[in-house]
Order: C-alpha cells, then sequence, then structure tokens
C-alpha cells in the first residue's frame, strides 16, 4: 500500500473536463432559489452587472488561487499547502488552512444530500400526479408529510441513502471512468434540459414579464443593499473555502488554460442563473406570483403548484426536479472528491475503500441535519436546531475563515517568484490585481461577509423568543442587524428557506419573507413544513 505523502490520486484525461467539473461545481441551487429573487429585488440587468462586477475583481481571483494551487502541487489541497509552507518556510499552523476546508466540504456535502433527497423524491411525486390540481396548502402539506413528519422520517431516509448511493457509486469508479465521465455527460444533459424547460415556458408563459424582472434596467431599485446582496451571492455560490478548486486543479491536464477556463466558468454560471430566473418568471401565471419568493417556499412549494396548471404537468414536474437532482448530485460530486482525495492521501487507501468509509461518515452527519426537520426539530440549543447550527458554522466560520487563510498566505507568505509561478503565465495587470486583491481587498470583504452572515443568523434567532445571551443585547442593535439586509432577505440566509438562500439573500434579513410553508389553516400539516428561515445561505 503507497504511503501517506505518496499517493498518485489521479487526473483529468481531457482539458475540457475541468470546465465541465467547474460548471457542475459552481451551478447550484442558489442559480434556481436564490439568484431570480435578488435580481428581481435589486434592479435586474443592474444587479446582473454589479454582481459579475463582484465576481471578477473579488471572489474570481480567490477561484484562481484555489486552482492554482492544486495545479502547481498536483495534490489536494492538504499536501499542496504542506508542499508551499515548505517552500516559503512558513510556520506549520497554516495547515489549518486545508484541514479546515475539507471539514468545511464535509459539513456542506452533509446538508447537500439531504436536499438532493427531497428533489429525488419530488421526481417520482411530480411523475405520480401527486401535485396534479393541488394549491399551496396541499403543496406545502406534501413537504411537510416527506421533511417534517416524524412518524415518516424512515421514508425521508430512504431517499438520503438512494441519492447518496448516486453520488458514491460514481465517484467509486475512479477519477477518470467515474468523474470524468459522468460530468463530461451530466453537466451538459442539465443545460440541454433547462434550455428545453425555459423554451416550454417562453411558450406556455409570459417572457416579456420575465424579463421585465430579471434583464430590465430598474435603477430606482438599487441601494447599498443590492451591493451587499451582490457580493453574498458572488462568494458563496462558487464553492469557495472547501478544497474543490484545488482537487479539480490538481487534475487539469498540462495544456488546460487554468485562468481562461476559470473566467468561462464564472460567466456560464451567471448565464446559468439567468436562463433560471428566465424560466421561473416566464411560468409565473401573472407575470409576478413568485415575488418575494426563494429558498424552500419557492422551489418545494410555489413551483409545483405553478407547473401543475401547466399541460402535461406530470411530465414538466417531473422534468424539473430531474434537473434540480442532477444540479444538486453534480454539486455533490464535487464536494465529495476533496475529502476523498484527501483521505486517500493521508492514509493510501484505495478509492473504493475510501469512498466507502467517507460515503458511510456523510450519511451518519446528514442524519443530524434529516432529523432536524423532524424528530430532532423540538430539540434546539440556543434557539436553534442542529442542522441551522452545521449550517451557520460552515456559513458565517469555516467558509470565510478558509478564504481570508487562503488570501493572507499567499498575498503575505509566499515570495512573489513563488506566487508568480504558481498563477503561471498571466498578463501584468491581472497579476498586479490579483495580487492586491489577495493581499487587502478579499481578506477585508470576506471579513466582513462572516460577521455579517453570522450576526444577522444570531439576530434572527431571537425572532423566535430564544433567550440566548445574544438577544439581551440594546433593541437599537439587534435592529441595525435586522435591518441592514432588509431589502435582500440577509446575509446569510435563515435555516428554513434554503441554503443557498442564505448565501445571497442574507445580506439581508428575512424581515419581509414570505413564508408560504406557514399554512393559515391553524394545525394543517403545513405548519410544520419546513420554515422559511429553517435554512441559511449557503454554497449547495
Amino acid at each position: 500500500m503507497p504511503k501517506p505523502y505518496q499517493t498518485h490520486i489521479g487526473s483529468f484525461t481531457r482539458k475540457s473536463t475541468f470546465f465541465w467539473a467547474a460548471v457542475g461545481a459552481t451551478v447550484g441551487l442558489a442559480n434556481l432559489w436564490q439568484f431570480p429573487y435578488l435580481a428581481s429585488l435589486h434592479g435586474g440587468g443592474l444587479f446582473i452587472l454589479l454582481y459579475l462586477a463582484c465576481l471578477l475583481l473579488v471572489t474570481l481571483p480567490l477561484m484562481v488561487t484555489e486552482a492554482a494551487i492544486g495545479r502547481y502541487a498536483r495534490h489536494g489541497i492538504v499536501l499542496a499547502m504542506d508542499g508551499l509552507i515548505r517552500s516559503a518556510k512558513q510556520s506549520r499552523a497554516w495547515m489549518a488552512v486545508g484541514r479546515l476546508s475539507i471539514l468545511a466540504a464535509f459539513l456542506v456535502l452533509s446538508f447537500t444530500a439531504v436536499f438532493g433527497a427531497i428533489a429525488l423524491a419530488y421526481v417520482f411525486f411530480g411523475a405520480l400526479g401527486r401535485f396534479s390540481g393541488a394549491g399551496e396548502p396541499e403543496a406545502t402539506g406534501i413537504l411537510a408529510g416527506l421533511v417534517s413528519d416524524p412518524k415518516a422520517y424512515r421514508v425521508f431516509m430512504g431517499w438520503h441513502v438512494f441519492f447518496l448511493l448516486l453520488v458514491l457509486w460514481v465517484s467509486a469508479q475512479g477519477v477518470v471512468k467515474g468523474l470524468e465521465r459522468a460530468l463530461r455527460v451530466v453537466v451538459p444533459g442539465a443545460l440541454v434540459l433547462m434550455l428545453v424547460l425555459f423554451a416550454l415556458a417562453a411558450w406556455h408563459g409570459r417572457v416579456d414579464g420575465a424579463i421585465d424582472h430579471i434583464l430590465a434596467m430598474h435603477p430606482e431599485d438599487l441601494s447599498w443593499e443590492s451591493l451587499k446582496a451582490a457580493l453574498f451571492h458572488a462568494f458563496f455560490t462558487l464553492g469557495l473555502g472547501m478544497g474543490v478548486w484545488a482537487i479539480l486543479g490538481s487534475y487539469t491536464t498540462s495544456h488546460t488554460r487554468l485562468k481562461r477556463s476559470i473566467l468561462a466558468v464564472v460567466l456560464m454560471d451567471t448565464l446559468v442563473a439567468i436562463l433560471a430566473g428566465l424560466m421561473i418568471f416566464a411560468i409565473a401565471t401573472d407575470g409576478n406570483s413568485f415575488d418575494g419568493e426563494r429558498g424552500f417556499s419557492l422551489l418545494f412549494v410555489s413551483m409545483p403548484v405553478t407547473l401543475a396548471q401547466l399541460p402535461a404537468s406530470q411530465f414538466v414536474i417531473a422534468a424539473v426536479f430531474l434537473l434540480v437532482v442532477l444540479i444538486v448530485w453534480t454539486t455533490s460530486l464535487n464536494l465529495l472528491e476533496p475529502i476523498v482525495g484527501w483521505f486517500r492521501e493521508w492514509t493510501g487507501a484505495p478509492r473504493k475503500l475510501s469512498v466507502l468509509l467517507i460515503g458511510l461518515a456523510v450519511w451518519l452527519a446528514g442524519l443530524a441535519s434529516l432529523l432536524s426537520f423532524n424528530v430532532w426539530a423540538e430539540q434546539r440549543v440556543g434557539g436553534a436546531t442542529l442542522f441551522r447550527w452545521l449550517e451557520l458554522v460552515t456559513g458565517g466560520l469555516l467558509i470565510p475563515l478558509v478564504a481570508i487563510l487562503v488570501a493572507l498566505f499567499t498575498g503575505w507568505c509566499l515570495t512573489r517568484h513563488l506566487s508568480g509561478t504558481m498563477l503561471g503565465a498571466a498578463p501584468r495587470l491581472f497579476a498586479g490585481i490579483w495580487f492586491w486583491v489577495m493581499r487587502l481587498v478579499l481578506p477585508l470583504v470576506v471579513a466582513w461577509i462572516g460577521v455579517q452572515y453570522t450576526a444577522f443568523s444570531l439576530a434572527n434567532l431571537c425572532s423566535n423568543g430564544n433567550a440566548a445571551a445574544w438577544c439581551e443585547r440594546p433593541a437599537s442593535l439587534l435592529s441595525e442587524v435586522d435591518e441592514a439586509p432588509s431589502n435582500d432577505r440577509s446575509p446569510a440566509g435563515t435555516p428554513a428557506q434554503s441554503d443557498e438562500q442564505a448565501e445571497g439573500d442574507r445580506a439581508t434579513p428575512a424581515a419581509d419573507q414570505k413564508s408560504p410553508e406557514k399554512d393559515e389553516s391553524g394545525g394543517k400539516p403545513g405548519e410544520k413544513a419546513p420554515k422559511q428561515d429553517d435554512i441559511l445561505y449557503h454554497s449547495v
């Protein structure tokens, strides 16, 4: 058996595979349930331009850095940092960067698989006609029956296992026969399916209303909150801080143009988000029925109800949620890879065994989130379920901390020659911008994002009558935190809505969030469905 630190964990065979894998890593649920809401709320096309600026000037340099670290070292993030630390003769304390990123990827994957399980179940629910003639109360009851019913949690666990097996089976085949083959087929297939669904939505819906929401310029809606929302979404939607880009970079072929590919990925991610927004608003029956909706309420309640009104609704609903499954599945594959790569480099274990052991650990960790929606729903610490704390720790602490440490290490600890070698050939202007962004801009911006994300999330708990210590602060301070993101819903998002929602939404509190899950009929099942504030933002 190979010794630790000597394991060759694989590589792609085609240069375009990096692009497809990276698109699969960046296109997540936030593109469906968060971006359309933010664009419609913050100026439409102007918000898109603002978002692109945040991507190109702030988060793109970090993406390039993480991928360049992996490509330079030809290892996952942990051993890559180990090599750079030795080369730069820096403190071994910097090894925390790699280890924290693996922990973040593990935690995010654990609850991402739970969302995948819900989407997978909805494919079958749609195909079997469970949403035919359903209104909002019925759709909310279906969601609650799957996710929140303490008596039926084993069924939910079955869907969870089903989804995880789909992810683990592909990963166990290896980097080339599994990951590369799957991503080169599934990611383009998902994009084609999205185009077909968009064409269907345009045919039966109102494209003019969708364009007005997403692409038309509305300068009156642009504000300081818009910039905050754009920064949050740009940071959380790209899978940063979890070792994903480092492992993908280590797998690239020698003739892959890394920086050009990453730029193409960023533009593709934005294009998909715009297309998703147009599709969602086009199918709205009155042109604005999805106003103010995102996350769980949009994807698992409002969307099925609206789609049920279209011809051949069973097929359409099944196809939409098949698209959601493919998106979460490719995201999960990419989140699993840095963990498996680290485990193999650490232990020298064969891939199939590594995937099996990591998969078992992810399943067990995922149960904590899954059961937080039903059996353990009333078991709260500081006013929050275990799932909510996991989301808060990853989104508010681990991911921002890793991003800050990567920026500080590459900007201040590496010599200009070593960082230039790692970055590779680049125009002088790009290299100069990259250097100062990593040194100064990124650490400050990401630290602000992490603090805002955490502050909003903790303040949001107080709205549920929580008696935690932080709820005792002056009312003026609490209102300031709650109102800061008021336009966008909050820096990190709140747990019951969606991890992704928090990503861009958490830049604004959930003060004006609608909560379709709250059934007006008193004690009906809908009341037990995940609430708008039960799921933070994040990078699903």
